[in-house]
């Protein structure tokens, strides 16, 4: 099963003048909200996790629900063919990278069929065997992700709540059942 999950920085706070109303996209994904991230396969006691403290944990968010997208869109048919259904189990391989801004590192994503594996480019080489989900349970857990870091996130901050870039955010990527 997989977990993903974050902790902010003590180190690298938000400004305190922050108006979190209006903030911008660019602010949202890059600037604000910076921690760490794990991704966690519990059956097998495995995880990526970053120790950096400085990775925008919103912007972690957004870009696991993009690149869960992505991957389905990819594994899409070619014009003329038969459409497939989202989480289909179109053989691919197809690939996504998430890279992080301020280093060289990339988590990097591969579906075949209807399973992603998901590697670190920072892992040892000893460990760098793939944390592999199903497409389905990775796209519902991103939104899961998303939606309750957004929530934790509009406890904390005032008036983040009422960020039209938050708004279109969660509505883009609605919860899955």
């Amino acid at each position: 099963m997989l977990d993903i999950g974050y902790a902010l920085s003590h180190r690298f706070p938000d400004p305190p003048q922050t108006d979190y109303r209006s903030a911008d996209v660019r602010a949202l994904r890059h600037d604000l909200f910076c921690g760490d991230v794990y991704l966690a396969d519990t059956d097998t006691d495995r995880e990526l996790s970053t120790a950096w403290g400085w990775v925008p944990v919103l912007d972690f968010a957004w870009a696991l629900c993009d690149i869960a997208e992505h991957l389905d869109r990819a594994a899409s048919p070619a014009p003329g063919q038969k459409a497939a259904a989202p989480g289909s189990r179109s053989p691919g391989p197809y690939r996504a990278e998430l890279d992080f801004t301020e280093s060289t590192d990339m988590l990097r994503f591969t579906r075949r069929f209807g399973w992603v594996e998901i590697t670190a480019d920072w892992s040892p080489d000893d460990d760098r065997e793939p944390l592999t989900f199903a497409h389905t349970e990775l796209r519902r857990e991103a939104r899961d992700f998303l939606h309750d870091l957004v929530a934790d996130l509009t406890d904390m901050h005032d008036g983040l709540a009422d960020n039209p870039t938050v708004w279109d955010l969660t509505s883009r990527y609605p919860r899955t059942p």
